[in-house]
C-alpha cells in the first residue's frame, strides 16, 4: 500500500512534520540565543507540538471514521435489498480505490443475480411452455381412446383414429427429441464432429427426406447448387437444421407452392439459402420467430411446435455460422444461413 496517495494521509503528514520540524528548530534557536528560562520555553513549545498533533491525528481518524461509516450503511442498505446503492470514490487513494473494488464487486454480484433471476423465469416459463404443448395432443389422445373405446368394433372408425393418435404422438415425440437436442446445445455437451462434406449430398439427403411429403402435398421442392461445393461441417446437425427450414416452409405453402434449397461458395464463406413463395411471416413476428414456443397470432399452422427454428439457430452458431430471414406477408419467406470457411481466413 502506498500512505501518501491519499491526499488526507498526504496532508496529515506535512502538517506533523511541519510542526515536528518547527519545534526542533524553536528549540534550536531558544538555546543557542541562552534565553533566561530557555527549558521552561521549550517545554512549552513542545508541549503545544504533541498538542496539535494530537489534535491533528484526533480530526484525521474522526474523518476516517465517518468515511468508514458511510461506507459501512450503504454496503447495509446494499445487503436490506437496495441494489443501486454504491460507495462514494471520486477522491484518489488506497480507500477509495478499495470502494471502487466494492462497487465493481456489487456490480457483478447484482448481474449474476438478475441472471439468476432470468434463468429461473425462463425455466418457469419454459415448463409451463412444455405443459401446454403436451397438454393438446394429450387431450387429443384421450378423446380418440374414448371414441374407439364406444365404437369398437367400426374399422372405418378404429383406423381413422389409430392414425390420428399415431399423428399426435409422432408430435410428443418430435417435442421431446427437440427439447433433448436444445437442451444439449446449451450445455454445450453436444460435440460437433467437422469433416469435409460435399454439400449437394447433404442437401440431396434433406430432399429425399421431404420429397414423399411435398409430393402428397402437391408442393414444389427443388435443389440448385455446384455438386462440387465442399463444406467442413457435421453432417447429421447440419442436415437437421436445414431440414427443420424446408419443414417450416412446407407447414406454411400450400398446394402449387415451391421450395427451393440453393447453396453457393463466395470467398470466405459457403451460403445456403431456403426459399418458399407461402405465406410469409408478419413483421411484427420477425424479431421473434427463433424464440422457443413462440407462435404468431396470425399462423394458421397447427402443426408446430415452436422449436424447429431455435433448434435450427442453435446449429448454426454451433458451426460459428449466422442465420438470417427475409419474408413479406403472401410473397414467402427466405432464410440465409452463411458459414464462414476456415482456410480462408
Amino acid at each position: 500500500m502506498r500512505p501518501f496517495t491519499e491526499p488526507q494521509s498526504k496532508r496529515l503528514f506535512c502538517r506533523v512534520l511541519a510542526w515536528i520540524v518547527g519545534a526542533v528548530l524553536g528549540s534550536a534557536l531558544l538555546l543557542a540565543l541562552h534565553i533566561q528560562y530557555a527549558a521552561v520555553c521549550i517545554f512549552a513549545l513542545l508541549l503545544l507540538m504533541g498538542t496539535s498533533v494530537l489534535i491533528l491525528l484526533y480530526r484525521y481518524f474522526q474523518e476516517q471514521h465517518r468515511i468508514m461509516a458511510q461506507a459501512i450503511a450503504q454496503i447495509q442498505t446494499y445487503l436490506a435489498g437496495n441494489h443501486d446503492v454504491r460507495l462514494e470514490c471520486d477522491e484518489e487513494g488506497e480507500l477509495y480505490r478499495l470502494f471502487h473494488e466494492v462497487n465493481t464487486l456489487a456490480s457483478v454480484l447484482h448481474a449474476h443475480a438478475e441472471n439468476e433471476s432470468r434463468g429461473r423465469q425462463f425455466m418457469k416459463d419454459t415448463i409451463a411452455d412444455i405443459s401446454h404443448q403436451l397438454r393438446t395432443p394429450l387431450a387429443a389422445l384421450n378423446i380418440y381412446n374414448g371414441i374407439l373405446q364406444d365404437d369398437p368394433d367400426q374399422k372405418e372408425t378404429v383406423q381413422e383414429f389409430t392414425a390420428r393418435s399415431e399423428w399426435e404422438l409422432d408430435r410428443i415425440n418430435t417435442l421431446i427429441q427437440n427439447l433433448l437436442k436444445l437442451t444439449k446445445l446449451d450445455a454445450g455437451t453436444v460435440v460437433i464432429e467437422r469433416t469435409p462434406q460435399n454439400i449437394a449430398e447433404l442437401m440431396g439427403e434433406v430432399e429425399q427426406h421431404f420429397r414423399f411429403r411435398a409430393a402428397q402435398e402437391g408442393k414444389r421442392l427443388s435443389l440448385h447448387g455446384s455438386t462440387e461445393t465442399q463444406m467442413i461441417c457435421d453432417r447429421v446437425w447440419l442436415t437437421e437444421a436445414v431440414g427443420n427450414l424446408v419443414k417450416n416452409a412446407l407447414d406454411h405453402t400450400k398446394a402449387g407452392d415451391s421450395i427451393e434449397i440453393t447453396w453457393r461458395v463466395f470467398s470466405a464463406m459457403v451460403q445456403i439459402v431456403v426459399r418458399d413463395n407461402g405465406a410469409g411471416i408478419a413483421h411484427e413476428d420477425l424479431p421473434h420467430i427463433f424464440k422457443r414456443f413462440y407462435r404468431s397470432r396470425f399462423s394458421k399452422d397447427t402443426q408446430g411446435i415452436g422449436l424447429g427454428l431455435p433448434l435450427t439457430k442453435k446449429i448454426v452458431e454451433a458451426h460459428s455460422g449466422t442465420i438470417e430471414v427475409e419474408s413479406e406477408p403472401k410473397i414467402g419467406t427466405t432464410f440465409i444461413l452463411n458459414f464462414l470457411i476456415p482456410t480462408k481466413l
